[in-house]
């Protein structure tokens, strides 16, 4: 993809704010404080006087980045068209027509969008709310294949509606990504027969690096993700996922210092066939009587006693466990999860060590459109809570 066609995608985003011959894909509806942020990223780029020449990376990517806080990873031409040179040869689709339902200024919404451009495809966009209340864009066969990209809750919310379901069937892959599948929900859909590709990436690799392809999904293959040609993975000295590669971003505005490799926070391990497995994140850990629980274990097991729409787990400050395991979720109109339930279905999957110890419901759920959660704002939140409760 040459620089005028990525441009031209960029402007027609919506989301494009130009300055000092760099581009930003930036949220209308960041808080004041996000936006202050953003005009010092820009007005410290404009200061710098750094030309555009060699590695240097003229479009920003917001990205709440693997150790938190709003960056803006820098992009160009040949990041990002190195990207997708590895998703039609992995996924073997020489033109994409995507149903689009993420926003523009998330990586993986951008990136649909650069994809269909760059191999002359059709990208339809969607708004959530209408599309799980039951509208569906039609799907052209005569255009080729389709694609779509959704978060796990999406998947979740489509697959208990039988005419959402058998939409999805006529996707050539469902992506999944944005944050970690349950085993329930991995089944569903493979009972179900959907094409679901789950997909490992970020802002900073330009979105997935690795994936387990739609075959291997409904073969039974649910954790060993094949890396994709465009990227290079190695685990560092205390498990970290690292990824080189051409689609590896420059770095982060407002520094031009050029990253050849990112290390991520993400813990994982090669499996036997030399499938990358991801156990979670490493500074999301919990100590909890000195042993290490990952939150993503917890979750997955929590989700499979189907007593949750969604659930989080943190490590909460405890003076007898130094960490207590707590697990939240969002409080609804109707009656919560039967905790009894929930407990008799984790004491064969999980040490007694990994069980929760408490449970909080959570006003106002803090997922953002891409199924991120806001863990520190969890955390908050269930220390207020706690604090309430005990009259502190």
């Amino acid at each position: 993809m040459e620089r005028a066609e990525l441009i031209e995608v960029v402007r027609h985003s919506g989301c494009a704010v130009e300055r000092a011959g760099r581009i930003f894909l930036t949220d209308p509806k960041w808080s004041e404080s996000d936006r202050a942020h953003v005009a010092r990223v820009q007005s410290a780029v404009e200061a710098s006087g750094a030309g555009l020449g060699g590695e240097r990376g003229w479009l920003g990517i917001p990205t709440g980045g693997t150790r938190g806080g709003l960056r803006f990873a820098r992009h160009d031409e040949n990041t990002l068209s190195a990207a997708v040179r590895g998703f039609v040869d992995f996924f073997g689709l020489e033109r994409i027509n995507a149903v689009d339902v993420l926003p523009p200024y998330h990586v993986s919404g951008f990136m649909s969008r650069v994809r269909c451009a760059a191999t002359g495809g059709r990208h339809v966009t969607m708004e959530w709310r209408r599309l799980e209340a039951g509208e569906r864009p039609d799907l052209d066969a005569g255009a080729g294949p389709w694609v779509i990209s959704l978060v796990p809750t999406q998947l979740q919310r489509l697959l208990s509606s039988v005419d959402a379901t058998a939409w999805l069937r006529r996707f050539e892959v469902v992506f999944v990504g944005g944050g970690p599948s349950w085993p329930s929900l991995t089944d569903q859909a493979a009972a179900a027969q959907i094409r679901v590709a789950l997909t490992y990436g970020m802002t900073e690799t330009a979105a997935m690096v690795a994936a387990i392809s739609p075959t291997d999904f409904l073969a039974g293959e649910r954790t060993g993700a094949t890396v994709m040609p465009h990227a290079r993975i190695e685990l560092g000295p205390d498990a970290t996922v690292i990824v080189e590669g051409t689609s590896v971003f420059r770095g982060y505005f407002p520094d031009f210092e050029t990253a050849r490799r990112f290390q991520t926070d993400d813990v994982g391990q090669w499996d036997d066939r030399g499938r990358l497995r991801i156990l979670g994140r490493k500074d999301a850990v919990i100590i909890t009587g000195g042993k290490k629980v990952q939150p993503l274990e917890v979750e997955a097991a929590l989700q499979a006693t189907g007593q949750f729409v969604d659930v989080a787990v943190l490590g909460m400050p405890d003076p007898t466990w130094g960490e207590a395991v707590v697990a939240c979720y969002p409080r609804g109109e109707t009656t919560g999860p039967n905790l009894s339930v929930v407990e008799r279905g984790v004491e064969s999957t999980l040490a007694p060590h990994k069980r929760p110890k408490r449970y909080v419901a959570i006003s106002d759920w803090p997922r953002n459109a891409q199924g991120k959660l806001s863990r520190p704002e969890l955390a908050r939140r269930i220390a207020q809570i706690e604090a309430g409760a005990s009259g502190t």
